[in-house]
Order: structure tokens, then sequence, then C-alpha cells
């Protein structure tokens, strides 16, 4: 009879280096998008240090502001946030007190 072994990460989200779900995503795609800058740039005849110094410097960013966020905000950080700033401050209610507790009597006709 065979044996096969369970996948455990079955349900769980996608995690590299500490890294979660959307961030992850950012991550790569900041890092895809510096090198396709710095290809721009030096194809454009740009200096190799400026180059160089660009990718490093944005790299380096990119990475920090990264893990930053992730360790700031967690997994679902950033839905939090949206849905708070589309959550109401205060409800306006401009019926007065004395209607909400008026109720009407219906009477019936046989």
């Amino acid at each position: 009879m065979s044996t096969y072994n369970i996948n455990k990460g079955i349900g769980r989200t996608v995690e590299f280096k500490g890294l979660k779900a959307q961030y992850l995503f950012i991550f790569a795609g900041g890092l895809l998008g510096l090198l396709i800058l710095v290809m721009i740039f030096y194809m454009a005849g740009v200096n190799s240090y400026v180059c160089l110094f660009i990718g490093i410097v944005g790299g380096s960013l990119i990475v920090w502001q990264t893990f930053s966020l992730n360790n700031k905000y967690g997994e679902h950080g950033w839905m939090k946030i949206s849905a708070h700033k589309r959550h109401p401050h205060y409800i306006i209610c401009r019926r007065s007190v004395h209607r909400y507790f008026k109720f009407k009597i219906k009477s019936r006709k046989v």
C-alpha cells in the first residue's frame, strides 16, 4: 500500500523570507522595475557608476521599505487601513429624537 505525504502548506499564505502576501509581490515588482530602469539608463548612455549607484540605493530602499511595511502592518494590514478610511467618522441623523418614539396604531375596521 502506498503512502503519500500531505502538504501542510495548503490554505496558508505565500511567504518568502518573512515577507507575506502582497508585500512579496511589491518586493518582486519593485526590484524588477528598478532593474528595467537601470537597464534603460545604461542603454541611454548614463555613466556606469551612476547606474550602479541608482541600482544599489534603489534596491536597498525597496528591500528596507518592504520589510518595514510587512513588520508594521502585517499580512492583512493594508486591507484594514483601506477599510478604516472608508468607515464614516460619525453618522448624520437629521430627524428629531421624538420622531423615533412615535408609534402609529393602526385601527382595524371590521
